[in-house]
């Protein structure tokens, strides 16, 4: 991997893979837990607003044909710590990829009718998730899992600050962010002359400054519960538990408790909940890793007269767990390893990956993940069952 950090100190990471694809992709450092109250969802307002228009492509008709007209593909996504905007394209047209991205993310037009609009388009997308227990179900858990951490917040925002955003906050928010110190872009493909051209286009970012956030996050001492009834058949249940931030150690000792717990149709879940006793479709566990932040969660969507089986299930197998045996160790490790690198055959997973590394810690420690995963032992799976796993949040989106 080479790396290069520009005069303006915008940090660049190329990865060399032969193929005939090439993925470029820019991260912001900053998401929805960087967001004043007043800005609830401005974020994810401005990940749309960046594909509406700019002096040289005034529509989002323009920009997308640009990408679409050569066959390639572009997407942005917004997080509680990122947003990320990414191309992929056949590698003779990274120019064209790397002067439509630099475009959007230079010169922005921020248009009051294009304002005004992709309000209307955010407000439906927050009613969607608000609609759809299988989203709303997370932001639940997240709200009543922190006390003080800003990932309590919905990356969607609050609708009537999205109302009431104007063009000037959109526009100071922006150019506070939107700097090359708080920003991070990855070329993952076989380009040879890619300095020249990213140099050329991204001289003009300006500098700005890192925004980290600092936030003291108590442990959980006691259990939560959150019951929310709706006019809806099934009902979703999560147990989730605060656990810790990707830079520790036991965050791999939870990926190895995940991979035995919640992996395809062999998890231990599926395997006891739906595959034994058909009491649930839907059934897992999740993982969640996060710069600053981490939870442990396992769900269901059951019928509401299964609540109290399925959940007294779910703290069976977590407590099995303590009686693991090597070879489940070994089959959850060999798991992580084929999907892990699986995974890196994937242009955008591989430059995600290196974005999301960067911004941890630094991008080289995406060549450790494996050596972490191998060196997890019975015990340490058993200290961070003991340490993590005795308060939970129970969240249920209750049907008829």
């Amino acid at each position: 991997m080479q790396k290069e950090v520009l005069n303006n100190g915008l940090t660049v990471l190329y990865q060399h893979k032969p193929g005939n694809s090439v993925v470029i992709e820019v991260m912001v450092a900053s998401g929805s837990n960087n967001e004043a109250k007043n800005e609830k969802g401005i974020s994810h307002f401005i990940e749309h607003m960046l594909f509406e228009g700019t002096e040289k492509r005034p529509t989002n008709l323009l920009i997308s044909n640009e990408i679409e007209k050569i066959g390639g593909e572009f997407n942005a996504y917004t997080t509680n710590e990122r947003t990320c905007y990414y191309i992929k394209v056949l590698k003779k047209h990274f120019l064209t990829a790397v002067d439509v991205l630099s475009d959007i993310i230079l010169n922005p037009s921020f248009k009051d009718k294009d304002l005004k609009r992709e309000k209307g388009i955010v407000l439906k997308e927050i009613d969607l998730v608000n609609d759809e227990p299988r989203f709303y179900q997370w932001d639940l858990l997240q709200k009543n899992m922190f006390v003080n951490h800003p990932a309590k917040n919905p990356v969607y925002g609050d609708k009537k600050v999205i109302k009431n955003l104007s063009r000037e906050q959109v526009l100071e928010y922006f150019n506070r962010h939107y700097v090359a110190k708080n920003m991070v872009l990855s070329i993952v493909g076989d380009i040879k002359e890619w300095k020249k051209e990213i140099r050329k286009k991204f001289a003009k970012l300006p500098s700005g400054k890192t925004l980290p956030i600092k936030v003291i996050e108590p442990e959980s001492r006691t259990n939560k519960s959150c019951k929310i009834k709706k006019k809806i058949v099934n009902t979703y249940l999560i147990l989730g538990f605060k656990t810790v931030p990707r830079t520790h150690p036991h965050s791999y000792v939870l990926e190895v408790i995940n991979s035995i717990l919640g992996r395809g149709q062999s998890g231990r879940m599926f395997t006891e909940i739906r595959a034994k006793k058909g009491l649930a479709y839907d059934v897992g566990t999740q993982n969640i890793n996060e710069i600053t932040f981490g939870y442990f969660a396992a769900y269901a969507t059951i019928e509401k007269s299964k609540i109290d089986q399925v959940k007294r299930l779910i703290f069976q197998e977590i407590e099995k767990l303590k009686d693991l045996q090597e070879q489940d160790l070994k089959e959850a490790k060999d798991y992580l390893e084929g999907s892990y690198l699986l995974d890196l055959e994937d242009g955008q997973k591989v430059a995600d990956q290196i974005l999301f590394w960067e911004q941890a810690k630094q991008a080289n420690e995406i060549r450790t993940y494996l050596q972490r995963i191998k060196l997890v032992t019975i015990n340490d799976i058993k200290t961070v069952i003991n340490k993590y796993f005795q308060h939970h949040v129970f969240v249920l989106v209750e049907g008829k």
